[in-house]
């Protein structure tokens, strides 16, 4: 099993004020915590970083310095996500088996996760790390006033890696593209395609660095 790694971080952090890859968690940045997870996956066997044009630079001289010996490349993203996505998809290897799409600001995703997804994704084509909701979800109008409650049986939150067959995420990203959809993950790309994706249950931490106070818990769950 090989898997070409594609970590997008091209996002604006629009949400946070800052760049959120650029923040410091336990001494390196929130990226290069992402990038490092998929250096030490025994099953990855190169990563790329797609990042805004000015970022380029800095991330290719942090994998050097971290001595990150998968990193092949760090290019421009695009626009929307998909866009990003896309870029990263036509420069993966021919050798790769798989192709693994992760959020540059997911840091604390372990190598063992990364290959239970990929051992499934060999089996079935295409799956994607994810977990059982477990919240209490209401549904609310307007003007946040609750108007009825949604069942969590069967929801899911879904994570990354997402990781495929490399031709299907191909043959599916050719068909957005071409139909002008935005999808927000690469489940939603397949799932337009009309393939089924197998969900790999996930229990350890995996946040989304979304918001500063998502930095204090990833912080305080990695250096436990």
């Amino acid at each position: 099993m090989k898997i070409s790694a594609i970590i997008v971080a091209a996002g604006s952090s629009r949400r946070m004020g800052f760049d959120k890859l650029a923040a410091d968690l336990a001494g390196e940045s929130v990226l290069s915590r992402s990038i490092l997870a998929f250096q030490f996956c025994p099953e990855v066997f190169e990563i790329r970083v797609v990042t805004s044009p000015e970022k380029i630079d800095g991330i290719t001289a942090d994998a050097s310095r971290l001595g990150v010996t998968k990193f092949v490349e760090a290019i421009q993203g695009g626009a929307e996500r998909h866009l990003s996505v896309n870029a990263g998809l036509s420069r993966v290897s021919e050798e790769a088996d798989l192709v693994a799409v992760h959020d540059g600001a997911r840091p604390l995703i372990s190598p063992e996760a990364i290959t239970r997804c990929g051992e499934v994704a060999m089996e079935t084509r295409a799956a994607s790390l994810a977990h059982r909701v477990a919240d209490t979800l209401k549904r609310a109008d307007g003007a946040g006033n609750v108007c009825g409650a949604v069942s969590r049986e069967d929801l899911w939150a879904m994570e990354t890696p997402q990781i495929f067959n490399v031709s299907l995420l191909k043959r599916a990203y050719a068909s957005v593209l071409e139909a002008g959809v935005v999808v927000t993950d690469e489940v939603s790309a397949i799932e337009a395609l009309g393939e089924e994706v197998t969900l790999v249950e996930n229990c350890e931490p995996n946040l989304k660095i979304t918001v500063p106070g998502d930095l204090v818990i990833a912080a305080a769950i990695f250096k436990k």
